[in-house]
């Protein structure tokens, strides 16, 4: 009599192969690290890698400033993401594939061509959730305040059952539960908010 394995017996009933490749598939390109300042570090299948221009970036990498540490990254060929000091975001395959949940503490910008498709991302942090339609928004402390600010494009603020929808010029700030009320942001914020990224606003 033949005896089966339940392995087996598993592989059979949903139509696979008794065997397995022995190779694993190659983890997907998502683009590159563009620019860095001061430490920051890329997290691979649980090894670390000195943050730097040039390195590849594969489904499944989490990449991380320390103190004093910013980094500029390259996704999906023409979408930017510049992180801000002791920041992180975990990336993965649907960033290229314009879609899904994406992981991010601390401070970030967010920066995607008007002429690309509409996105259908949201972005989580520590204090709630941002859905994307937009094309550049900041997420991050903003005079004392978890805060976001669209400058080009919509999103939605999420979190205590509460949300917010801001357009271009608009803002609203996270750290204390639901969102606030959406505020039109003078110049001098906006300015404050790109700039502790290393950024202009321009």
């Amino acid at each position: 009599m033949t005896v089966f394995s339940r392995r087996t017996l598993l592989m059979t009933a949903a139509g696979l192969p008794l065997s397995l490749p022995a190779f694993a598939s190659t983890p997907s390109r998502l683009g590159e690290v563009l620019e860095t300042t001061g430490p920051g570090d890329l997290i691979r299948d649980g090894q670390r890698l000195p943050l730097a221009p040039g390195l590849a970036l594969q489904d499944g990498d989490t990449a991380e400033t320390g103190d004093s540490g910013l980094a500029l990254l390259l996704l999906d060929e023409r979408t930017r993401i510049a992180l801000g000091t002791n920041s992180h975001i975990e990336l993965a395959t649907f960033l290229s594939e314009i879609g899904g949940t994406i992981r991010v503490g601390g401070a970030m910008v967010f920066d995607r061509p008007d002429d690309l498709p509409a996105l259908d991302a949201r972005f989580v942090t520590a204090f709630g959730e941002i859905g994307v339609r937009g094309t550049r928004f900041f997420v991050g402390w903003s005079r004392g305040d978890y805060a976001v600010f669209v400058q080009r494009g919509q999103v939605s603020v999420s979190n205590a059952g509460v949300t917010r929808l801001l357009n271009a010029g608009e803002g609203c700030t996270l750290s204390d539960g639901a969102p606030s009320e959406v505020t039109l942001w003078g110049e001098a914020r906006i300015d404050e908010a790109f700039a502790s990224l290393g950024l202009s606003r321009d």
